[in-house]
């Protein structure tokens, strides 16, 4: 299954425009949104040496595919969609699923979708 979302305010604001803008030897961050990246032009970019370097927690299309240019471009790290997972996230996760739990037990349910 192929996730794609598209909200016209932000795609594509990163491109071959914007790049030409930037100070040659930028690093570019992106854990937002995949499509905000045109994924051509970043990867020219990167190959040219323009963009020195690219961190990556999401692409326009998940999971990437094959034919994504960034799988070959230079300097380019792409991680799989898991920027929020670290420690103190997935304990505040853990911390939050106990206190529903106990909650629930109570008899006084939180974060209830449906009552």
């Amino acid at each position: 299954m192929r996730i794609v979302v598209r909200l016209p305010f932000n795609t594509g604001i990163i491109n071959r425009e914007t790049i030409s803008k930037m100070k040659d030897g930028v690093i570019i961050i992106n854990n937002s949104r995949g499509q905000m990246v045109v994924e051509q032009d970043l990867a020219d970019a990167l190959n040219s040496g323009k963009v020195a370097a690219a961190g990556l927690d999401v692409v326009s299309t998940e999971p990437i595919r094959s034919d994504n240019p960034l799988l070959k471009a230079k300097n380019c790290i792409i991680t799989p969609h898991m920027s929020w997972g670290a420690k103190e996230s997935r304990q505040r996760i853990m911390d939050c699923t106990v206190e529903n739990v106990k909650s629930y037990l109570a008899g006084a349910p939180v974060n209830v979708v449906n009552r």
